[in-house]
């Protein structure tokens, strides 16, 4: 085991133990949640002591995957995130998901491998170049297409072997896929996501 320096000061710094209000809760939270504490809003107040020993455990996990070469995925779709996952994967040169979680994108690996080809052959074609404008035109919108959608995994040539997942709600049908294929996810979770998914 390593020392990840998790300092709960700074958890509570960052606002970590805010969960949701009461009434949006998930029951199966109940053992990371303080027990009869809420704000003045009635919101939950999380249990930082065990989020600092559960990212110390995800962390320890990470470092033994990331040494045995296994490829990861950040998956984190909402606007207030999405920067910071695409910092924290190109930091970590792992593939990432930040603007939209296309349906099918994993269980449906055959059809995104010819999707990332193609984008691939398009992009060698615009710097290629030699086109005429109009063709240059279109090929610009189909590539701008693509790169939002696919820029963070153009490189992905085989099915992940960890996904991290930022907010367990926004991004379920990821998780879902995730667990149809079998493959082990890590999530960052509030009061009102199920923890018996995040395995």
């Amino acid at each position: 085991k390593r020392d990840w320096n998790i300092n709960v000061d700074e958890l509570l710094e960052a606002s970590v133990h805010f969960g949701h209000k009461m009434k949006k809760w998930n029951p199966k939270m109940e053992p990371y949640i303080i027990p009869k504490c809420l704000t003045r809003s009635r919101s939950h107040l999380i249990n930082v002591v065990k989020t600092a020993q559960y990212l110390s455990e995800a962390c320890d996990l990470v470092f033994t995957a990331a040494r045995w070469n296994e490829e990861f995925l950040i998956v984190g779709t909402n606007k207030k995130v999405a920067d910071s996952v695409f910092e924290a994967a190109i930091r970590a040169q792992c593939h990432y998901v930040n603007d939209k979680w296309f349906s099918g994108m994993l269980t449906n690996w055959s059809t995104t491998k010819i999707i990332l080809s193609k984008f691939r052959k398009l992009r060698i074609k615009e710097k290629i170049g030699g086109l005429k404008p109009r063709d240059a035109s279109i090929l610009k919108r189909q590539l701008c297409h693509f790169e939002r959608a696919l820029e963070g995994i153009k490189y992905m040539r085989r099915l992940p072997d960890f996904v991290i997942i930022i907010d367990q709600q926004k991004n379920y049908t990821a998780l879902r896929e995730c667990k149809i294929l079998g493959i082990p996810t890590i999530s960052l979770i509030d009061t009102n996501s199920d923890p018996d998914l995040a395995f």
